[in-house]
């Protein structure tokens, strides 16, 4: 079963015809999750992603290092070992041309080579590819051997444990004096295959485990560094956080508190903007339904009265008395349309029709045409030109600019005694056309100047007015000013006069609004 619910009002007529909007067949609503799922903290994810990232960092040095340093090193260890090698040639060779041939004294320069470093081992070979020496025999081969090594007995008892492969041994040859190759030193490392000695791979064993010693300390400090800024970072996003669930439990008065320059700052104090604007909007709302009913009871009480008293015989059905229940009717009326102008300005659903308007004759023919109804009042009505020109050009809407300075001469009117003064005046300074209103009526009292622009605001002595108005035309006015992106003040002396001054920017490009009424 459906049931469906119209809540148009059909005398409402064409004046609700501005707040209609595209209706869709579809719509959603969701509540806030009371107890979310529980996920990892932000200050937790953060410390983690400083700390994968300094894992990160020390895993890309090390496939660096392996990929460039390691070689590197390598070619370096091998340099050192050529250099041996061709150091030990060399003396051999000075060795064999002093001796004429291989002896003793000559190969005993190969093994001055071998006592340099027990990590190398050298071997010594003739042209004909006999071992000569080789500090991997046995001592007992080597006491045996002859002065030229060419036995075969000897070089049958002896076992060399050299490598074979071109990577793990180094070679230099061993010359005559007449340049002639007689012979050839190689060396190799023990124990290794890349030519690497045993204080060389402690060092490359060091560099390594320091560069793990670097990468564990990293992480602490990113772990350490992630966690105070994350927290840095998440402090002002939990007072946010409990500052909207303030508000949304009914705190209108929470605020976050969050200032600064970084963008935490800019969105903690555009979240209190927004809190300070929700809270007014929300008091305006309960104020406003509470002063709409206020006004519509009084005419309403008035017509129930007058009518139930003709109803009962008690005041006659007559002309008068129907008047009387008109007239409030024409007061509710009024008041209503007053409404639903205020509320087109707020809601900007009125749209804005600017032109390039001359305000001097715009302003001037408003006081003309107002002229006859002061003087029937008893008053004075003057306009000055203040323009050096008498000209001053702005981009306004026209019809809106006559209302809200129409608004402020009735506002005088009303308000001022007889044989007062009404002044309307124009004006410029710099970018901006000035229009005051100034009379010599009852005045406002300082306390109430900044409630002047409320809706339905009036002062107890203008409310004791019989002419007194509906309370909503300054809120009209104000609303206009500021959709021109101009400003209106008030200055006013109890029973001395009052005086309005609209402020409106000639090129409507300008942005900004400033209100300049005392304490807004």
């Amino acid at each position: 079963m459906t049931a469906n619910y119209d809540t148009s009002d059909a005398s409402a007529g064409d004046e609700d015809a501005d707040f209609e909007r595209p209706v869709s067949p579809r719509g959603s609503f969701n509540t806030i999750q009371p107890e979310p799922k529980k996920s990892w903290p932000y200050s937790t994810r953060m410390t983690l992603s400083f700390a994968l990232t300094a894992v990160m960092t020390a895993a890309i040095l090390v496939i660096v290092l392996a990929s460039v340093w390691e070689s590197q090193f390598i070619a370096y260890t091998r340099r050192n070992m050529q250099g041996l090698a061709q150091s030990t040639a060399n003396a051999i060779s000075e060795a064999y041309e002093t001796e004429g041939g291989w002896t003793t004294d000559v190969i005993a320069n190969a093994s001055a080579a071998s006592a340099a470093s027990s990590d190398v081992g050298v071997q010594v070979i003739d042209s004909d590819g006999n071992i000569l020496y080789d500090d991997t025999w046995s001592s007992t081969s080597r006491m045996n051997e002859t002065a030229t090594s060419t036995d075969s007995e000897t070089t049958a008892k002896t076992t060399s444990l050299a490598p074979t492969s071109s990577e793990s041994i180094v070679t230099a040859d061993v010359v005559d004096g007449k340049g002639n190759v007689v012979g050839m030193v190689r060396l190799w490392a023990f124990g290794s295959d890349a030519l690497l000695t045993k204080s060389d791979a402690a060092f490359r064993a060091n560099s390594y485990g320091a560069i793990a010693g670097a990468a564990a300390i990293a992480v602490v400090l990113a772990c350490v560094i992630g966690y105070f800024v994350s927290r840095s970072l998440t402090k002002p996003i939990l007072r946010i956080t409990s500052t909207a669930s303030q508000l949304r439990n009914g705190d209108l008065t929470a605020r976050s508190g969050v200032r600064g320059t970084d963008e935490i700052g800019q969105l903690g104090e555009t979240f209190d903007d927004m809190a300070t604007s929700l809270e007014k909007d929300i008091k305006l709302e309960h104020r406003l339904t509470s002063d709409v009913a206020h006004e519509l009871r009084t005419p309403l009480m008035a017509m129930q009265a007058t009518v139930e008293a003709m109803q009962d015989g008690v005041l006659p059905a007559d002309d008068e008395h129907f008047e009387t229940v008109a007239s409030e009717v024409r007061r509710l009326s009024r008041l209503v349309d007053a409404m639903l102008r205020l509320s087109r300005l707020e809601n900007s659903t009125k749209e804005m029709k600017t032109e390039r308007t001359d305000m001097v004759y715009l302003v001037r023919s408003l006081v003309s045409s107002q002229h006859q109804l002061f003087h029937e009042r008893g008053l004075h009505l003057r306009f000055v030109d203040e323009t050096p020109h008498g000209e001053c050009n702005a981009d306004v809407d026209p019809d809106m600019i006559r209302e809200a300075i129409v608004n402020l001469m009735s506002n005088a009117m009303r308000y001022t005694n007889e044989d007062g003064w009404v002044k309307v005046s124009v004006g410029s300074d710099r970018s901006d056309v000035i229009v005051s209103v100034q009379d010599t009526g009852i005045g406002i009292a300082k306390e109430d100047i900044p409630q002047t622009f409320s809706r339905f605001w009036r002062s107890d002595v203008s409310r004791e007015r019989v002419s007194g108005g509906l309370g909503v035309g300054l809120s009209i006015t104000k609303e206009i000013v500021d959709r021109h992106n101009g400003t209106i003040s008030v200055k006013s002396e109890l029973g001395r006069g009052t005086t309005f001054t609209l402020r409106i920017p000639q090129n409507r490009g300008r942005h900004g609004i400033v209100y300049s009424l005392q304490d807004k």
